[in-house]
């Protein structure tokens, strides 16, 4: 375990290089990696979304690909489409591979794509594969996507349905930096012109192990009930939740714990882990009631809530 954490501290050295800050969005990015999930970011322009992803896609060695959604983006441009492709004189169709056939994809501004086009990556994320015509390609593993969407813009924009946004296991909160990492930014990238160079700390099948070993940690028998009881409190509050969280909600914030517990260095599921994870696992899936809108309060709040009744 010892050897792990010294490997997760080294990535987040190296991270730090190039990203000031962002501590916790780069924690909660290695969490989703190691449970083989996908991840929602959310957060204004510029807070270093995609140089995060693009970073760790780095210290990783793996393949990583952008797919910038528009309105007129179409499911072909992501999958990738059959061409034609002439050969000593023989005309054959060449199946040309998109951008999603990569090991992160990071999907900017997914709520700027049509819900066909939304669909499209929805097979990817969960079947891990692509149909395109007649045919199924397998992608590479390992595969995650990593959506960003932008909270202010809704002009133009398409909502992620709620069963979209449950493939997501974690949606995370990217804020802004402190007045001290501020300048910090300022003095690295509006001084200096040499980009940084990251050295490699994992390699693909370094990460598929890590992956089998999230399994393996343990958590206790009351924890593992602590995790129920907080998901199915999601459904038990019509006074503040309209539609509380399926049982995906309850897996994956036991995975997430337990991966959690891994990237600290410990061998066992914390009580803190539990509730660390519960905001990015229950945030995307939960919706609030009009009268909890009407009091101003957040999903983190109400999730808040739920944590502190659940004894």
């Amino acid at each position: 375990m010892m050897k792990n954490k010294e490997m997760f501290d080294s990535l987040y050295k190296e991270v730090g290089k190039i990203v000031v800050g962002q501590k916790s969005v780069v924690e909660q990015i290695l969490i989703t990696i190691l449970c083989d999930a996908n991840a929602l970011l959310e957060g204004y322009p510029g807070l270093a979304k995609t140089l995060a992803i693009r970073t760790m896609a780095k210290l990783m060695d793996l393949k990583f690909s952008r797919i910038q959604n528009t309105p007129d983006l179409m499911p072909s441009d992501i999958t990738g489409t059959y061409i034609i492709e002439e050969t000593s004189g023989k005309r054959n169709f060449k199946f040309q591979p998109g951008p999603i056939f990569a090991n992160i994809v990071l999907a900017d501004e997914i709520n700027r794509a049509t819900p066909k086009t939304q669909s499209a990556m929805l097979e990817a994320m969960q079947e891990k594969q692509v149909t395109v015509g007649n045919k199924t390609f397998q992608l590479d593993r390992p595969f995650f996507v990593l959506a960003t969407q932008n909270p202010i813009e809704q002009e133009g924009t398409y909502p992620l349905p709620e069963a979209q946004a449950d493939r997501f296991l974690l949606k995370i909160r990217v804020g802004y930096p402190t007045y001290d990492e501020e300048v910090e930014i300022v003095d690295k990238y509006a001084f200096q012109s040499i980009e940084k160079k990251v050295k490699l700390i994992f390699n693909k099948n370094e990460i598929m192990h890590m992956q089998d070993l999230v399994r393996q940690v343990p958590i206790a028998n009351d924890l593992k009930k602590r995790v129920v009881s907080i998901v199915a409190e999601t459904r038990k509050n019509p006074n503040l939740i309209e539609y509380g969280a399926s049982p995906r909600a309850s897996i994956g914030l036991v995975l997430a714990s337990k991966a959690r517990a891994l990237v600290k260095g410990r061998n066992y599921v914390s009580k803190d882990d539990i509730d660390t994870m519960a905001y990015p696992i229950l945030r995307h899936r939960i919706i609030l009631n009009f009268e909890a809108e009407r009091k101003g309060m957040s999903t983190d709040d109400a999730i808040k809530e739920i944590i502190s009744k659940v004894r």
